[in-house]
């Protein structure tokens, strides 16, 4: 089985879509866009000091190309891009002077360029926390047609199996509903990433076997995720909670808790009943257990846009990018 690393890169190439990258001033971003560029499977605009990014992509013997580097601060897209941020947010109370400043931050800029048409998708966060990182992609790009719960996931990753983990990143607490919508929208990530999902509705209750609303509420939303899933996708994708991770992961449990369940222990698309739950396993997963993990990918926004970890790798950027322009190439999202 490939690596999912080789994987994404693979299937990136095939759009070669223009991602923005607003952290020029990052030296990570700077040698993630020279491994891009080896790879040749997007095209870039790296945002900040257009002197200082010229001479490191020079000094790392990568050829500038026209539209790669961008100073917001100076131009000519800047008084353009101001208007259209004003017009957007003026009722929520944005001069046009708060505008012109705002727009000279690449984090908007880069946000812009996605609304705009400009580019085709943003990678961010190596330097900037994830609420300064997504705050943009809310504010301007905005959640995608039909779509009421932008939400968050990440790939777990080994050399031979890949799990989708959600919603460990952005929704804290999120009700019946909302799990719903986050069922639905990582079932349609693993079919874009040409995975074939089986969804687990998580609890710490298998069937019953614990008692609380919490695991009432998680019962509910799977039978909610079970029928709007098959709407959409059809009968090809087994849908099925509550369950508790062992009843969903590990076939000889599986028999002996839930012997009707249609995952039968085999899951690989795990919704948790909340972030607490979500963001805590997915580290230990990946601490402990050795996963590669890739996210937080955001998921129903209108177009696509990418959180990174400050702690990131040139490894990790360069993935991201991949997910990225994978995210962009994908048609009108079925609702």
């Amino acid at each position: 089985m490939p690596l999912f690393f080789d994987t994404v890169i693979e299937r990136a190439k095939q759009h070669r879509k223009r991602i923005v990258l607003p952290e020029g001033a990052d030296r990570r971003m700077i040698e993630a866009a020279a491994m891009i560029r080896q790879y040749d499977f997007a095209e870039l605009t790296v945002l900040g000091d257009d002197k200082a990014i010229t001479q490191q992509l020079t000094d790392l013997d990568v050829s500038i190309t026209e539209g790669m580097i961008l100073n917001p601060a100076n131009t000519e897209r800047k008084q353009e891009y101001a208007r259209q941020l004003f017009e957007l947010r003026k009722t929520k109370g944005m001069t046009e002077s708060q505008a012109e400043q705002i727009i000279c931050d690449p984090m908007y800029f880069g946000t812009m360029m996605v609304k705009l048409g400009h580019a085709d998708g943003l990678v961010a966060g190596a330097a900037h926390s994830s609420a300064d990182t997504i705050r943009p992609a809310l504010q301007i790009i905005k959640a995608g047609p039909g779509c009421r719960t932008v939400s968050s996931m990440f790939f777990m990753c080994w050399p031979d199996r890949v799990l989708l983990f959600a919603d460990c990143g952005l929704n804290q607490d999120p009700n019946e509903s909302q799990l719903v919508d986050i069922a639905v929208a990582t079932t349609r990530t693993a079919f874009l990433f040409g995975l074939k999902p089986r969804v687990a509705i998580l609890s710490y209750s298998t069937k019953g076997s614990g008692a609380g609303t919490g695991a009432m509420k998680m019962a509910r939303a799977a039978e909610r995720a079970a029928e709007r899933i098959f709407a959409l996708f059809g009968a090809a994708v087994p849908v099925d909670g509550e369950l508790q991770f062992d009843a969903a992961f590990v076939p000889e449990i599986a028999a002996k808790k839930c012997p009707k369940s249609k995952l039968k222990g085999n899951a690989n698309v795990f919704i948790f009943p909340d972030l607490n739950a979500g963001n805590i396993c997915y580290k230990a997963v990946q601490r402990l257990a050795g996963a590669e993990a890739y996210g937080p990918v955001l998921q129903g926004l209108d177009k696509p846009v990418n959180d990174l970890s400050r702690g990131c790798s040139i490894e990790d950027i360069v993935a991201t990018v991949a997910i990225t322009a994978i995210q962009a190439s994908e048609g009108p999202i079925p609702v």
